[in-house]
């Protein structure tokens, strides 16, 4: 195996390089265009993604490369930790999207906004549009703004305000804010990125802006972290879900309100009461 870094904004984690449909084009390009992928689906088309799509990598995010094949990766993402496999959740990126590792240095932060443009030179010039949880190593800091290093050995600048430093202490209110940010997205299977989240990729998101190493899918999050009793739970603690003793399939953050959490297809990123079905499987709590 051989270390690589995602060179791409975003990188959609695929079962199969056969996975891809024709409507798929544009997360699979060289220069992938989430965004417009995202927009480019209905209801009935995001529902085809169960089965073909795994999870999105991130600008600069480490991979272990397993084999290439006709123009694809076999990766496993170590920065998303899975039962799957003990060294980070695995599938097939294309090659393209892969390039040499970012310089390391010290005090790495997290885009912590929704979006935010990657600078040539402070004010300068946008290279490319970064999604909110990409964590980069800061190299120096300067008017305002701090220049991060990029793969390939480049590096780029972008504003203070938009960042946050992963080593900085959280709170629970914290981390409801930042999940709020994406409140009346769409449901997308599979995504860890602003453009789209399920369930899980919210929680997996929030919590890397935090510096936190949390598991990417549902019933890795419950086995994984500190459960505690549901009278106990508080906002920001998360709910699990699951029916007739089968694996947890759902997980939200506690709120104020009930539950901030990327729905289903078909449906967007809501904060609001627990519905019925909700109640009826809702089977532990935990906290970060």
């Amino acid at each position: 195996m051989k270390l690589a870094a995602t060179k791409v904004p975003v990188s959609t984690v695929w079962t199969s390089p056969d996975a891809p449909r024709d409507i798929d084009a544009p997360a699979t390009a060289e220069h992938p265009d989430v965004a417009a992928w995202a927009k480019s689906m209905d209801t009935e088309t995001r529902l085809g993604l169960h089965g073909r799509t795994l999870t999105q990598l991130l600008f600069a995010e480490p991979v272990l490369v397993r084999s290439e094949r006709d123009g694809w990766s076999e990766i496993l993402a170590p920065w998303q930790p899975s039962s799957q496999d003990e060294l980070g959740y695995p599938g097939w990126v294309p090659s393209s999207h892969l390039g040499e590792l970012p310089t390391a240095a010290s005090d790495p932060v997290a885009i912590a906004v929704p979006t935010v443009e990657l600078l040539a030179e402070p004010g300068g010039q946008p290279v490319a549009e970064l999604s909110f949880a990409t964590v980069l190593a800061s190299l120096e800091h300067a008017d305002g703004y701090t220049r991060v290093a990029t793969p390939d050995g480049g590096s780029g600048w972008l504003r203070d305000a938009v960042l946050r430093s992963v080593s900085e202490p959280s709170d629970m209110d914290e981390r409801l804010r930042l999940g709020e940010q994406f409140l009346g997205l769409e449901y997308l299977w599979g995504g860890t990125s602003a453009y789209g989240l399920d369930c899980s990729g919210l929680v997996h998101a929030v919590s890397r802006v935090l510096g936190l190493r949390t598991p990417r899918d549902a019933h890795d999050q419950a086995a994984d972290l500190p459960n505690i009793p549901l009278d106990e739970a508080h906002p920001g603690d998360l709910y699990f879900f699951a029916r007739d003793n089968n694996p947890i399939h759902h997980v939200g953050f506690v709120s104020p309100t009930g539950m901030l959490h990327a729905s289903e297809t078909g449906k967007v990123l809501e904060n609001g009461p627990l519905t019925d079905d909700r109640r009826s499987t809702l089977v532990t709590a935990a906290r970060f």
